[in-house]
């Protein structure tokens, strides 16, 4: 559930006691860890971690008002969540923040991005620190921008192949009326 607080403050007041300490001590530790260049603020309904216009002026490709989302950390209803753009879509990142999480001893639950926890002993303090720190923003824009650029070479590949399938069958279609 997205929150309408407008500032970190007060998106930690509306949490209940036990999850605010846990958000809080979570937060401590992205803070401590941040590259410089990244911001915190409110972003989607959650605390975020963004590369901000003046570092960044084209913002995020979904909604270019929105600066570039790094990191997010959120209470949703049934569980917390840590989202680390920076593991989506960069094998070498995901499989190095993978094994980390293993080697801890503590069960990941993950999905492409998000990292769902009910209790702050289920996360691996120094592995999430670890993660945050290894990704400074010009390589974090590099990252994101090559993965823009790809995601538009297959779309391309995916309406060229449409398009050829579409030509072929009309190809056909006119193959077999002429017979």
């Amino acid at each position: 559930m997205q929150s309408k607080a407008a500032t970190v403050e007060a998106y930690l007041k509306e949490l209940p006691a036990d999850r605010r300490a846990a958000i809080e001590a979570v937060r401590a530790v992205i803070l401590k860890n941040l590259p410089k260049g990244y911001a915190e603020g409110m972003q989607y309904g959650m605390i975020g971690y963004f590369v901000p216009h003046d570092v960044y002026p084209p913002g995020y490709h979904c909604d270019p008002k929105q600066p570039l989302p790094f990191a997010g950390l959120a209470s949703q209803k049934n569980y917390m969540s840590l989202y680390v753009m920076c593991i989506y879509g960069v094998p070498e990142h995901e499989s190095w923040f993978r094994d980390a999480w293993i080697k801890s001893g503590k069960k990941l639950d993950m999905g492409k991005g998000c990292i769902r926890f009910k209790i702050l002993e289920d996360l691996p303090l120094d592995v999430v620190g670890q993660a945050i720190k290894r990704v400074p923003v010009k390589k974090f824009i590099e990252q994101y921008e090559s993965a823009r650029s790809a995601g538009g070479e297959r779309a391309a590949l995916r309406r060229e192949s449409t398009s050829s399938k579409s030509a072929r069958k009309k190809n056909a279609a006119k193959e077999h009326r002429g017979k």
